[in-house]
């Protein structure tokens, strides 16, 4: 355990977004995937390789707690990591992780308590059927709205998968926070779909979000070459791939599929060339009102966060890259409590975001 602060000076200025510098705090020298607050200072982090820790904030450090036995083979591992919705009251952790089964990975959602500390009566909620011989797309996000968890699973490396709807991958998928299947998914009554499906079309989601201001569900998603996605995820929706795409074949300048079809779900936003969304939030504006509202989402390739506002026909109509000097994979973004930002690295850098004050003369 160490401590490890430097202040690295990245500034933004726009006409609609205040200036902001970009803080290291914690150097931990491994991929973080997922970070989130379950307390005022103190945050769940998962690590690729297996590890969660604890981030507190008041002493900048990191406390590993469990290494988690999980299936780390190119982008497989442990994935995302999110406080239960009732934490103060039930202690529940949710997290998705890439489960070895028949040496194929396949994304799973699985629960602990973390009591004093120590995670402890680890259990699976659901392992997905989206088992393949590659090991690559596997997702994964977790969200939650006002009864729901929400957690994506990517396509698989299997293209077709999107769009077959008896296995789990290139999809969203919804259950009661017991675990339980809601009544109200779309495809409950269909005994030719799996009942956990909410959406379906997607490549690979690693970005998931629920605002609950506007009760709005959105995603990104990584395109092939070209054609990243932001969409606005809703129930029984086929987002199009590989049917649909703005994206390129990486082994010729022609596009997969058409780039547009009638009944499939357009995305709000897409990026070409790619820069690899990993993470978003809406911003609940509790301590930066320029960024109210605001989406937030992390790069990989391209190493920056994107700053997105959105009218209110949820249109984009601004958009500013920010900290792209830092030249990190930047993979997760958080809020905390109070409303301040983190965010986190494949180098395994974990960053707050600070509101630079203009000095007055």
């Amino acid at each position: 355990m160490k401590k490890t602060i430097f202040f690295v000076m990245i500034i933004l200025a726009s006409n609609l977004f205040a200036s902001f510098k970009a803080s290291k705090i914690v150097e931990a020298k491994s991929i973080i995937w997922g970070m989130d607050f379950y307390d005022k200072s103190k945050a769940i982090v998962s690590f690729k390789n297996g590890f969660f820790a604890i981030l507190d904030t008041n002493s900048n450090t990191l406390k590993y707690i469990k290494k988690l036995d999980v299936y780390e083979k190119g982008q497989a591992g442990l994935l995302d990591v999110k406080a239960s919705l009732n934490f103060k009251n039930d202690n529940t952790i949710f997290f998705t992780y890439v489960k070895n089964i028949d040496n194929m990975g396949v994304t799973t959602l699985a629960k602990a308590k973390l009591i004093n500390e120590k995670l402890v009566n680890i259990e699976d909620i659901l392992v997905t059927k989206s088992a393949t011989n590659t090991t690559r797309h596997f997702g994964s996000r977790i969200t939650f709205d006002e009864h729901h968890i929400y957690f994506s699973v990517g396509d698989r490396g299997e293209r077709d998968n999107a769009q077959t709807l008896s296995n789990h991958a290139g999809s969203i998928i919804r259950l009661n926070l017991d675990g339980t299947v809601p009544k109200t998914n779309p495809f409950f009554y269909n005994k030719d779909i799996l009942k956990e499906i909410y959406s379906y079309g997607h490549r690979n989601p690693q970005g998931l979000f629920y605002d609950k201001n506007t009760k709005i569900l959105f995603s990104n998603e990584h395109g092939p070459r070209g054609g990243d996605e932001i969409n606005i995820i809703k129930k029984a929706q086929n987002y199009g791939w590989p049917r649909v795409s703005l994206g390129k074949e990486y082994w010729a300048p022609i596009s997969v599929g058409k780039t547009q079809e009638k009944g499939l779900i357009d995305p709000i936003k897409h990026y070409t060339p790619s820069i690899a969304p990993s993470s978003l939030i809406v911003y609940s504006g509790k301590k930066y009102k320029s960024l109210k509202g605001a989406l937030i989402s992390t790069a990989l390739k391209l190493t920056h966060i994107n700053i997105i506002r959105l009218d209110e026909n949820l249109k984009p109509i601004d958009e500013k890259r920010v900290f792209s000097k830092l030249n990190e994979r930047i993979r997760v973004v958080t809020e905390d409590i109070s409303g301040n930002i983190y965010f986190a690295t494949d180098s395994g850098n974990i960053y707050k975001i600070v509101e630079v004050k203009e000095k007055t003369l």
